[in-house]
C-alpha cells in the first residue's frame, strides 16, 4: 500500500507521471544476461522476468520466450511496453524485447516517455554523433537512472541507425496544467505550443474513473478500502480535474508524437516505452493513439508484480490489461511506516513551493 500510495502522490505533485522516476534507490540493471525461462512460477531474483500471452483475455495464458513473444508483437504497428519506472526486471525485459522485435522488423524507432518533445533535437544530435553522453544527459534532461536503466535502449539505436522519439510533453509544461489547467497551454508562448499535444482528450470515460479513483482512495487503484463502501459517486474536485488535464497532457502528447512519426514514416513500426499507468487495459496513451490512427494495430506488454516466491495467479483483470502480461518479483517497500511516506511527500511539496508557471 505504501508503495502504490508514494508512486501515485509523488506523480500527483508534479500533475502526471514522474519526470524522474519515484523517490528510492536506483535499480542497477543487468542487459547482458539471457532470457529467463518464461513459466508462470516463482521468479528467482529481481532481474528476473516472465513473458504471459494472454491476448487481452481472449487467449488462456501461455508462457513464452522472448523470440515467440517478438514473433507475434513484430505484426503489430504500435508496441507499448508499460514498465515499473524503478524495476531492473522491467528494464531487462524492454531492452531484450526492443531487440528481438528489430531483428523481425528493421524498420523500427523507439518511442520513449523518458525524454521530452523540446530535447529532441539533443536526442538527434546524440545518436549521429555529434555530441557525448553527458551533454545529451544534461541537454535531454535524462532520468536520474538513465545510465543504468535507458542506455542501453539508446545505444542499441545508435549503434543500428534506430529514431528514437522523445515523446513526452516537458514536466514544466505538466506540472503548470495541473497548477492552472488546461487553459495554461493557451497562453504558451507560439514557439514552445508544439511540446504539448494540439488537443487534450479530458472527457469521462474508464481512464478518467481510473485516475480519479486513485484521488478518491478507490480500494481497486490502491486506495483506502472504506472510500468504496458509499453508493454515492464523489464528483472529482478541481484540483483532481487539473491533476486529471495533467496526466492528459503526457497522455495526449505521446500519443500525438507516435501518430505524427507514422504518418512520416509509411510502414514503419514503433516501441514505446512508459510507466504502465499509461497504458495498461489498452487505455491512456494507447487509446489516444487509435484515435488519431484508427487502424493502427496496437500491442500491450503490461507488467504485473508477485511476492518473491509466490506462483503468478493472474486475475481476469490482469489478463485483460495487454496482449502480454510481464511477470514480475513485486519491489521491495519504499517506505516502512506512514511517517517515512508523509516525510518524502513534504519534502517533495516544499521543493515545488517557490517554482512559478512561466516557460
Amino acid at each position: 500500500m505504501r508503495q502504490t500510495s508514494a508512486l501515485f502522490f509523488s506523480a500527483l505533485l508534479i500533475a502526471g507521471c514522474a519526470a524522474t522516476p519515484p523517490i528510492g534507490p536506483n535499480p542497477t540493471t543487468n542487459v547482458s544476461g539471457s532470457a529467463v525461462d518464461a513459466k508462470p512460477a516463482s521468479l528467482p531474483d529481481m532481474t528476473a522476468f516472465s513473458l504471459i500471452y494472454t491476448n487481452r483475455g481472449a487467449t488462456s495464458p501461455r508462457p513464452m520466450t522472448v523470440d515467440q513473444a517478438a514473433d507475434i508483437l513484430s505484426r503489430f504497428d504500435v508496441i507499448f511496453i508499460g514498465e515499473l519506472h524503478r524495476h531492473p526486471g522491467s528494464h531487462l525485459a524492454e531492452m531484450q524485447l526492443f531487440r528481438a522485435i528489430h531483428e523481425r522488423a528493421a524498420d523500427v524507432s523507439l518511442s520513449m516517455e523518458q525524454f521530452e518533445r523540446d530535447t529532441q533535437p539533443v536526442v538527434d544530435d546524440y545518436l549521429a554523433g555529434r555530441i557525448g553522453e553527458s551533454p545529451l544527459i544534461e541537454g535531454a534532461r535524462a532520468w536520474a537512472n538513465y545510465r543504468t536503466s535507458y542506455r542501453p535502449l539508446i545505444e542499441y539505436a545508435k549503434t543500428h541507425g534506430l529514431a528514437v522519439i522523445a515523446a513526452n510533453a516537458p514536466d514544466k509544461v505538466v506540472r503548470c496544467v495541473g497548477l492552472e489547467g488546461e487553459a495554461f497551454l493557451a497562453r504558451m508562448k507560439p514557439d514552445q505550443r508544439n511540446w504539448a499535444a494540439a488537443t487534450l482528450s479530458l472527457d469521462e470515460g474508464a481512464y478518467r474513473d481510473k485516475f480519479m479513483g486513485f484521488v478518491q482512495g478507490d480500494a481497486a487503484h490502491g486506495g483506502d478500502p472504506e472510500a468504496t463502501k458509499s453508493e454515492e459517486k464523489i464528483p472529482p474536485s478541481e484540483g483532481a480535474l487539473r491533476s486529471y488535464a495533467a496526466q492528459v497532457t503526457r497522455d495526449d502528447t505521446m500519443a500525438e508524437s507516435i501518430a505524427e512519426h507514422l504518418a512520416a514514416h509509411p510502414g514503419r513500426k514503433v516501441v514505446h516505452l512508459n510507466g504502465s499507468f499509461h497504458s495498461d487495459s489498452f487505455l491512456g496513451t494507447v487509446e489516444r493513439v487509435k484515435a488519431r490512427r484508427p487502424d493502427a494495430k496496437i500491442a500491450v506488454v503490461s507488467p504485473v508484480t508477485v511476492m518473491p516466491g509466490a506462483e503468478a495467479d493472474l486475475t481476469d483483470k490482469d489478463k485483460q490489461a495487454g496482449t502480454f502480461v510481464l511477470l514480475l518479483q513485486e519491489l521491495p517497500e519504499a517506505y516502512a511506516t506512514d511517517e517515512e511516506l508523509n516525510s518524502a511527500i513534504k519534502r517533495q511539496m516544499e521543493a515545488r513551493e517557490d517554482r512559478v508557471c512561466e516557460l
